[in-house]
């Protein structure tokens, strides 16, 4: 596109590099980071005009006004493409490029970047390039890219990579940070480690982007400090969220480490505040309005993120806020003075026990400052973004005021919806920048609400909500890793809230059919298109119901391992493709109102009843109390004691008994069951039908998965394979909890030998993961068969298999995580697809948290294999070793894995006529933990 100019050209250029990096998110309503760059080079030229609109376009960007900078750049980039100034057209590009970075269009930005790096490469402007690579870094991390970012800025063979140290040596050669280190750019090379560390940030690897972000402070660039100490905060702050996380894990999983988690967290929040402070006293001193107001609204966010530690007192809280409403009044006219507004009237009363992590959606009761002075501030902004004729702040303006009016009540809901619907038409209605649209459409739809709309009125507002929130939700998701801790907020309300009001109107469809039908029955009469529009309304909503709910936990897998992994597996079949004639789908969904069960059958009809005890519908916390009392009877029976089926009778008649005559009649043999919440937690195959004596394995083979989009059934010959054995015999530590010796696993790898004879085991020391990537890069291995503990935790970081120590000094076991599972998976001869199954015979969830069975439910499909055989809870028993025997004994048999594992299952059940098996095995404690995920042919 550029020509290359000669070195006359240079005479006539004056450059001015003002490169700040790209701040960290700080508006905690925005679901997209937004982006502050200022990064301006001023041409001198012989054309006035266009020097002129240069200026003129960088006064605008200045001010916020990106458009009519854009606008500006434009004129002065055609009057030099007329003259063939290559130069010239470069920097104003790059200018342009940063526009429409600030205004939220990544790919426009990107285009042009790709464009420049072209040129530079072409021109051999080193320097140039390399501040170029790193812009056009920063532009694919504001897209949801940050490890193209890091392959730009460092260079990456491989995700593992991350995690080297950052010495000067080290970085790729035409990295960006290899570019500045070599022209001795240190501007550059801060840049590009700023750079650097927010890429790292947002893939949640936080301590590489804080030894990042430390190096570029180290360089001194005195532009750089106060933006770095900035990012750094943020960043502490991330890490600190995690390690609170990690705690609360921990306590659930009895991990020793839990108070040295906490006392982590607080010292990163610690970290955080003294950051944050700093950035602080630097903008104060350089008169930084725009700076001051970013690191006072991040100490202010920070007060509340990390109130449970007390590391700010009230007092200092309050002067913060007053400080920044101070600062308010005389910021100029810009988009962050309105996003500033609105940040400052929804910050909730310090004694508020609440947590916010979505103000715009949550309300605020009662507010830090009045509600008068709350609506002023409003008020104010939307004049502010008036005078600017900027579409998206006074979008976010017209928004806040809508909200303030929903949550005061008092009748003012007209009044909401009114300034609802106008930010609606102000929002930008482009696909990558719809972040504010799903929002004013939720809000619509809980307006609707309290007014006591009709319930199809209220579904259709959450329904545009919910179809806009499809489309972006990829990007959100992507975008910034911190936005998993706030997903239950930001995004899964609108999915149970429509879930359930499709539900409410498919009963009702369904009464009005009955009422219909009655009276027809009375009259004689067949009002037969009457019938069959009541009919094809229930069928619609609930499609509309099993649809979104199987949306929202797409959402959940994406958020809990925070990639896109689970993505590549989806099926778009329908479901009466997916199962057999003989196979139907159990699904549930947990709303505040109760638990609602969605029987799918193979002639495509669907059946839906809320879990009710004499025709009252059950609170879900009531269902969640049973629940946990049910699986802490199984987990206590493995005593002789003849095992209590009580509570496994109860949640038979509320979760299978509506829908046993159903199953009957259509001769189900195979149950698929899709749970929501809580239900993945316990194993279905041990609740009990006392009228017939069976428990539910005995009455139908089950298996288990988190979407059926992300299944594909398909039956594949499992009687000749090869088998990879990967074992853990000894007692083993991890962060200081210790695992017990598995005294039983060597006969069961004997076991497993016997059956497969064309097998690799690797155990003990030998159990490296190393070892395993090697292996699986050279031969295919359809069955991987692993005996070893295995933890699901609430995050990834909690979920990993051990694997032996590297040596005998080593305090610690070597740990698989799932998120490294799936990079040697993926990396097997053949492709992961190629591995039929993944058994994992002593795993542990945490139980009552229902995000640590997202890990369970996602683990076959994040390592990309078929089909996974776990445990919910560890048997260490020789009950294990006879159950995957005969697992692996009816899979060669020819039968389905469903059935494989139901009849393994039975023969414990029964133990009482095999005089081989130990008598006490009958108890669910021994074979009911074992669940099948994914595949079931």
């Amino acid at each position: 596109m550029f020509r290359e100019c000669s070195n006359n050209m240079r005479r006539f250029l004056a450059v001015l590099f003002i490169f700040s990096l790209t701040c960290s998110l700080w508006l905690s309503y925005l679901p997209l980071p937004f982006s502050y760059s200022k990064f301006f080079q001023i041409v001198v030229a012989q054309r006035p005009q266009a020097t002129q609109q240069v200026e003129k376009g960088i006064n605008y960007y200045q001010i916020g006004n990106y458009k009519g900078a854009i606008q500006e750049w434009d004129k002065a980039l055609e009057a030099y493409q007329k003259t063939g100034n290559s130069a010239n057209i470069a920097i104003i590009s790059e200018n342009i490029a940063r526009g429409y970075g600030a205004l939220g269009e990544g790919e426009k930005a990107l285009e042009k970047w790709e464009e420049l790096v072209v040129y530079y490469k072409n021109s051999g402007e080193r320097k140039l390039l390399g501040r170029a690579l790193t812009e056009q870094a920063q532009a694919y991390s504001s897209l949801g890219q940050p490890l193209k970012a890091i392959e730009i800025l460092h260079g990456l063979d491989r995700v593992r990579t991350e995690n080297i140290e950052l010495k000067k040596t080290e970085s790729r050669k035409n990295t960006a940070l290899q570019i500045a280190r070599e022209e001795k750019d240190k501007k550059g090379e801060a840049a590009a480690l700023g750079s650097l560390g927010d890429a790292y940030r947002k893939r949640g690897n936080y301590d590489r982007a804080i030894e990042c972000l430390q190096q570029a402070l180290s360089i001194n660039e005195e532009t750089y400090e106060q933006p770095l100490l900035n990012s750094l905060g943020n960043t502490y702050t991330g890490r600190a969220q995690r390690w609170n996380l990690r705690s609360q894990s921990a306590n659930k999983l009895d991990i020793p480490k839990a108070d040295e988690f906490k006392q982590n967290a607080e010292t990163d929040y610690q970290e955080a505040k003294n950051n944050f402070q700093k950035s602080l006293e630097i903008a104060q001193k350089k008169g930084d309005s725009f700076a001051q107001m970013r690191s006072l609204l991040s100490l202010i966010q920070l007060s509340y993120t990390s109130r449970e530690f007390r590391i700010f007192d009230r007092s200092e809280v309050d002067r913060k806020i007053q400080e920044a409403l101070v600062l308010l009044k005389d910021l100029p006219n810009t988009r962050n003075k309105v996003y500033a507004a609105v940040d400052l009237t929804n910050l909730p009363a310090v004694d508020s026990q609440e947590k916010i992590t979505s103000p715009l959606t949550q309300c605020i009761s009662p507010r830090r400052i009045t509600d008068i002075r709350a609506k002023n501030l409003l008020e104010d902004a939307l004049k502010t973004a008036e005078e600017m004729n900027d579409n998206r702040s006074k979008s976010f303006a017209l928004g806040a005021l809508g909200h303030f009016y929903e949550c005061n009540g008092n009748n003012q809901y007209e009044t909401a919806l009114r300034y609802t619907r106008q930010a609606l038409l102000a929002a930008d209605q482009k696909l990558k920048a719809r972040d504010s649209v799903y929002l004013w459409e939720w809000q619509i739809g809980r307006i609707f609400r309290k007014q006591g709309k009709s319930p199809q009125e209220i579904a259709d507002a959450y329904q545009r909500a919910y179809l806009t929130l499809e489309e972006i939700r990829g990007d959100i998701l992507k975008a910034d890793k911190d936005l998993q801790f706030d997903f239950r907020d930001v995004i899964e309300p609108v999915y149970r809230d429509l879930a359930e009001l499709r539900l409410e109107l498919a009963l009702q469809n369904e009464n009005k059919l009955k009422v219909s039908q009655a009276r027809n029955l009375q009259t004689k009469q067949v009002n037969t298109n009457k019938t069959s529009k009541n009919s094809l309304k229930t069928q619609e909503n609930l499609d509309s119901a099993i649809q979104t709910i199987d949306s929202l936990r797409l959402a959940e897998l994406q958020n809990f391992f925070g990639n896109d992994c689970i993505l590549a597996a989806i099926s778009k079949q329908a479901v009466n493709e997916l199962v057999g004639e003989d196979t139907a789908v159990l699904s549930s969904i947990v709303v505040d109102k109760g638990v609602a069960i969605l029987l799918s059958l193979p002639d495509e009809r669907q059946k839906v009843e809320w879990v009710e005890d004499n025709g009252k519908i059950i609170e879900s916390q009531i269902i969640e109390s049973e629940i946990k009392k049910f699986r802490d009877g199984l987990k206590r029976g493995q005593s002789p004691i003849k095992y209590n089926t009580g509570e496994a009778e109860k949640l038979y008649q509320w979760f299978i008994a509506p829908f046993k005559n159903d199953l009957e009649n259509n001769n189900i043999k195979t149950l698929v069951l899709i749970q929501d919440g809580i239900l993945r937690t316990i194993p279905m195959a041990a609740l009990y039908d006392s009228k017939n004596k069976k428990y539910l394995i005995e009455e139908y083979a089950l298996a288990t998965t988190p979407s059926l989009k992300l299944t594909a059934p398909k039956k594949l010959n499992t009687q000749k394979n090869s088998v990879l054995i990967l074992a853990l015999t000894e007692e083993s530590s991890i962060s200081g909890k210790i695992y017990s010796a598995l005294f039983n696993v060597e006969e069961e790898v004997s076991e497993v030998k016997n059956l497969f004879p064309q097998y690799k085991d690797f155990v003990d020391g030998e159990f490296q993961p190393s070892n395993v990537e090697i292996e699986l890069e050279q031969n295919i291995y359809p069955i991987i068969h692993i005996a070893t503990h295995a933890q699901f935790g609430t995050i990834p970081e909690d979920t990993f298999l051990i694997a032996g120590r590297k040596n005998d000094n080593d305090p610690d076991n070597e740990k698989l995580t799932i998120d490294e599972l799936e990079i040697v998976l993926r990396k097997v001869k053949g492709g992961s697809r190629a591995i039929e199954l993944l058994t994992l015979s002593a795993c542990e969830t945490a139980f009552g948290d229902d995000r640590s069975a997202l890990g369970l439910a996602g683990v076959a499909l994040q390592s990309g294999v078929r089909s996974a055989v776990a445990s919910l809870w560890t048997v260490a028993d020789a009950s294990t070793s006879i159950l995957v025997s005969e697992f692996y004994n009816n899979l060669k048999s020819g039968k389905s894995k469903a059935e494989a594992l139901q009849a393994a299952q039975i023969k414990l059940i029964k133990a009482k006529e095999y005089p081989e098996v130990n008598r006490q095995y009958d108890n669910p404690y021994y074979w009911a933990p074992f669940i099948l995920i994914g595949n079931w042919l």
